[in-house]
């Protein structure tokens, strides 16, 4: 399945462009609220202004009713380049009209309020009114009367698109701006990024060392994981290079022998020859078992060492070894050594149970190859100041102190003619170090055979 490639550029200006655009929407209508009411605001100060020109020319007859004289100017201030149509009406007392349009609306008065404007329809068309209630005195009483002043919405209109344009084409002038500012600051900002990229395609397939460049505190943390990965790629690699160098020259003997009397057997003149032979490559065969299996283990121990959570638990090391020591007893009755358990009560520790039993193998496998027949191995575990001691001790010939030292390096017999791999007793120690622990090498009871202790600390 091919993976989606977007484009980070490309995600910030949809992101940018998107919120910008929602944002401009309710601007917009909130500068279309604000542009309606600076229309009328201007406008009705000017109708405001013809009604007022209007009521001043009011005046009472000798009859007692009311005359208007509608001077120009007041009509003339209402023209606009939209070509407005400009209404009026005067009216008397109530019920009594005096001149203008007569169906032009008019408004209920409003207590308090000596001018009131109002939208309304005339004519089939929206207009804006403008109402002025007056009196006119007679020097006895005074005499009310209404003037009131329409003109369409055209030049409204107008005023108010005027308005939304401009502040639509500044906003999109912004938009365009900023969606400009980002594409280029995005472009530079990941330039180290590219540097980056460039740098890790020129690098061989073995260097594994960390990646230098710098890069934006953002990106930091995925520079930090990689240059982790490769750490423990790098470290992962040499244990195979190791496994496998070790692999190689351990294996190489046992696989000699092997076709050496593999070509023993096919030359043999008799039967008992080549069962004989058959037997030897048999013993090289199992031996080279045992080669791959240690190698195992201490490639596990590596990988193990290498962790920082090692998956340890707390496990009860007196079962533990009770139930390893009764899994060896058959092996122990093979080779003629009696092998025992000692020890009582419980006694905790934190490490994985799985290598633990690996350590107690070896200590015990170890104890069964250099005892000899007729010799006894105690597995013991006991409670220290220090932790929790895990003890294999046998009546053996033991190992030389001058020799004790050598013998924890890996491949390193206790002499020439020693048995085994040289695995068992670094494995040990390796093992017990992984878990905080520690390894001795001191002479059995009475300064015969070799007593092995491993402390762990208390779980």
């Amino acid at each position: 399945m091919r993976t989606v490639v977007y484009s980070l550029r490309r995600r910030l200006l949809g992101w940018l462009l998107i919120s910008t655009a929602v944002i401009g929407v309710v601007a917009l209508m909130d500068t279309y609220r604000e542009a309606v009411k600076t229309a009328n605001v201007v406008s009705d100060r000017v109708l405001a202004g013809s009604a007022l020109a209007i009521a001043e020319r009011v005046v009472v007859a000798e009859d007692g009713t009311l005359q208007v004289d509608i001077p120009y100017v007041a009509l003339e201030m209402l023209t606009s380049a939209a070509q407005d149509r400009v209404f009026y009406r005067v009216d008397g007392p109530p019920g009594a009209f005096i001149t203008g349009y007569q169906t032009l609306p008019s408004l209920p008065e409003v207590a308090g309020q000596s001018t009131s404007f109002a939208d309304a329809v005339f004519r089939g068309e929206p207009i804006r009114l403008a109402v002025l209630r007056r009196s006119a005195s007679t020097g006895v009483n005074s005499v009310p009367f209404v003037v009131t002043v329409a003109e369409t919405t055209i030049a409204r209109r107008q005023l108010t698109q005027t308005i939304l344009l401009h502040s639509a084409l500044r906003l999109a002038l912004m938009i365009a701006g900023a969606a400009l500012i980002v594409w280029v600051a995005v472009t530079f900002s990941l330039r180290p990024l590219y540097r980056l990229g460039d740098a890790i395609a020129e690098r061989s397939p073995d260097d594994l060392h960390p990646i230098g460049e710098r890069v934006p505190s953002e990106v930091q943390g995925l520079v930090d994981t990689v240059n982790s990965f490769m750490v423990r790629l790098q470290s992962a690699l040499d244990a195979l290079r190791h496994f496998t160098g070790n692999a190689s020259h351990q294996l190489r003997t046992p696989l000699a022998i092997i076709r050496t009397q593999l070509a023993l057997a096919r030359r043999a003149a008799t039967v008992d020859e080549a069962r004989a032979a058959a037997l030897k490559a048999d013993e090289a065969v199992a031996n080279a078992e045992r080669i791959l299996a240690q190698l195992l283990l201490m490639a596990k121990i590596d990988a193990a060492a290498k962790e920082e959570a090692r998956g340890s638990e707390r496990i009860e090391l007196a079962r533990l070894a009770r139930s390893v020591t009764a899994e060896q007893v058959p092996a122990a009755g093979e080779v003629g050594i009696d092998l025992g358990f000692a020890g009582e009560g419980e006694y905790w520790i934190r490490a994985e149970p799985l290598l633990v039993g690996e350590l107690l193998k070896n200590l015990i496998g170890n104890a069964l190859l250099y005892a000899g027949r007729g010799a006894e191995v105690t597995v013991r575990v006991s409670a220290l100041d220090e932790g929790v001691a895990l003890e294999v001790e046998d009546n053996g010939p033991g190992i030389r102190p001058e020799l004790r030292e050598a013998v924890l390096k890996r491949f390193r017999r206790g002499g020439n003619e020693a048995p085994g791999t040289g695995l068992g007793l670094p494995i040990v120690e390796e093992i017990a170090a992984l878990y905080g622990g520690t390894m001795r090498l001191e002479d059995g009871e009475g300064g015969r055979g070799l007593r092995v202790a491993v402390t762990f600390p208390a779980g």
